[in-house]
């Protein structure tokens, strides 16, 4: 079953779990392996969408952040131990999951997303992970993944709430089209402001990374059109339909001719790291 499918021995046993899935299988687990993420900020989200993803095979990740490790980053960021303190967050990422599953490529970019590398840098994936931890890094991701046709998986935090929504250019609507322009600087709390609760980023996290492994299968009911938000304090999961804005300026009927822009905005809005 396995022939013609270049497993060796040891992906074989790693892999099991989901190769006896009549889901997944040889072919399924193959196209995992084939995967190539790009998880924009190795912080709260971010750490443990590249654990799973790296885990589950995917054969290329790409984390960029050009953030260190803080003591602050510990309570939530799990890709991080005490003696990471001070280190690059997207190298010290490499180090951890390179470890976790030597036949995963894991690429740092030690930099800020920004409009003048964000095309060059997707270019190389299939799909691209919302990490990020400001609005105005949010919009340049989902803006570029709708230029560039790339699927784009949001998730964001804030004390015991996180939202996800998957955004497939084309086939519903953006991220725009549900909040059209960032919000100025003054309506932004921070994360020293706000707080989230540690194992908040840990759930949307796991629900952005599970939606990329359907995507990569083709199997079961994706995220698109539907905000699906988690309140820990009431243990509530609710789902709101979000429609393909036909006035969007990135994905509407006629979108605007402009040029990819960044936005100045203070780190941690959604408490995302």
């Amino acid at each position: 079953m396995l022939s013609g499918l270049n497993f060796t021995d040891d992906q074989v046993v790693r892999y099991s779990r989901h190769i006896i899935l009549p889901e997944v299988g040889p072919k399924g687990q193959k196209k995992i392996n084939n995967g190539r993420v790009l998880i924009i900020g190795g912080g709260g989200l971010g750490s443990p969408v590249a654990y799973y993803l790296t885990a589950a095979g995917v054969g290329t990740i790409g984390i960029i952040d050009d953030d260190v490790v803080d003591l602050s980053n510990l309570q939530r960021q799990i890709l991080y131990l005490t003696n990471d303190v001070g280190k690059p967050k997207a190298v010290s990422a490499r180090e951890k999951l390179t470890a976790l599953n030597p036949g995963c490529q894991v690429v740092a970019y030690q930099e800020r997303l920004k409009a003048s590398n964000i095309l060059q840098i997707i270019k190389d994936y299939d799909v691209v992970v919302d990490g990020t931890d400001n609005f105005g890094t949010r919009f340049l991701a989902n803006d570029a993944c709708v230029i560039t046709k790339k699927p784009f998986f949001h998730g964001a935090v804030l004390r015991f709430i996180g939202q996800a929504l998957t955004i497939l250019p084309g086939e519903g609507p953006c991220y725009r089209c549900v909040f059209q322009t960032p919000p100025p600087p003054s309506k932004v709390q921070t994360c020293a402001q706000a707080g989230v609760l540690g194992v908040i980023p840990g759930i949307i996290g796991l629900i952005q990374a599970t939606e990329v492994l359907k995507y990569f299968l083709g199997i079961g009911d994706l995220l698109v059109g539907e905000l699906l938000t988690y309140n820990a304090l009431t243990m509530e999961f609710i789902k709101t339909e979000i429609r393909k804005n036909p006035n969007c300026p990135a994905c509407g009927v006629n979108p605007a001719n402009y040029e990819l822009s960044d936005y100045e905005q203070p780190v941690c809005d959604l408490n995302t790291r």
